[in-house]
């Protein structure tokens, strides 16, 4: 995975660029009749119910945009919330919360509408041993929040881009000419370049299955659209050789018995590409 630091580069590039591209020249509704030293007080509402996210991203965009402002956490990241509940105030230049408003209401919106997902699907594996994955289905732009917000929900991170880990899919082992042979020339690449990434195979039936097996130095086998039987005979086959990951198909009325199983990981899309934003406004005070 990707390091601390380069995760909050990610974060500053996804302001930086925000900023840019909302603000532009000027906030010219403000500017035209709000006075430049004008302060005042807001408050962020909650109007939905789940989990809120990005709260902590919401302090960082206001002290970007003016390090002055007062910011007053309410509900932590991960918090369950409701309807009428504040998670936060700001205080400071008026000019200043209204640049920040709308990058912070899209950005919590759609956070704590993935948080909010993810953890539905991690209490439905409560028991098990069984963890949730995301993918790299992200929001171009955006990946480092919607990822955040996995973490936030009680998922996992899977790899965060193409540069932090092997995996080898169905095209890359049709172009490379078979599962052995992307394999073995993945190891070579690895060894010339002195990388030291994880490799995840996907296999797309048993006999594929057994093929990986042959092979060694893989870290993890993806099963993708399995059925539950036979994703019960590839957990068996592969015992303790390497982790297990389901992929495929996986949502709310199916993720228990891919779970059940005995794959380490499911691994969906769903939790950052299919959410309904949570509704959420910053009101003056």
């Amino acid at each position: 995975m990707i390091s601390e630091e380069q995760f909050h580069q990610e974060l500053h590039i996804i302001i930086e660029n925000a900023l840019r591209e909302d603000i532009g020249e000027g906030d010219h509704s403000s500017l035209a009749c709000i006075p430049s030293d004008a302060v005042g007080k807001a408050q962020l509402l909650v109007k939905d119910e789940g989990i809120i996210a990005g709260v902590d991203f919401a302090e960082m965009i206001f002290k970007t945009v003016d390090e002055n402002i007062v910011f007053e956490k309410k509900i932590s990241d991960g918090g369950t919330v409701k309807y009428g509940d504040v998670a936060f105030t700001v205080s400071g230049n008026q000019q200043a919360i209204l640049k920040a408003e709308r990058l912070v209401l899209n950005s919590m919106q759609r956070m704590s509408a993935i948080a909010t997902k993810t953890k539905h699907f991690v209490e439905l594996l409560e028991g098990t041993s069984t963890q949730v994955l995301d993918t790299r289905k992200t929001t171009p732009g955006i990946r480092a929040l919607e990822k955040w917000a996995v973490k936030i929900g009680g998922g996992t991170n899977h790899r965060f881009a193409l540069y932090d880990m092997i995996m080898l899919k169905d095209n890359h082992i049709d172009f490379a000419g078979g599962i052995s042979r992307a394999i073995t020339q993945t190891q070579e690449y690895l060894k010339s370049t002195g990388k030291n990434l994880k490799i995840i195979v996907e296999a797309r039936n048993l006999e594929e299955v057994e093929e990986i097996l042959k092979n060694e130095g893989v870290y993890r086998i993806l099963l993708d659209n399995f059925n539950f039987e036979d994703t019960k005979k590839a957990v068996k086959i592969i015992g303790n050789q390497c982790e297990t990951e389901s992929s495929g198909n996986i949502d709310q009325n199916t993720i228990q018995e891919y779970a059940a199983c005995g794959v380490n990981y499911v691994s969906s899309g769903a939790i950052t590409h299919s959410v309904y934003n949570m509704d959420l406004s910053l009101k003056a005070l």
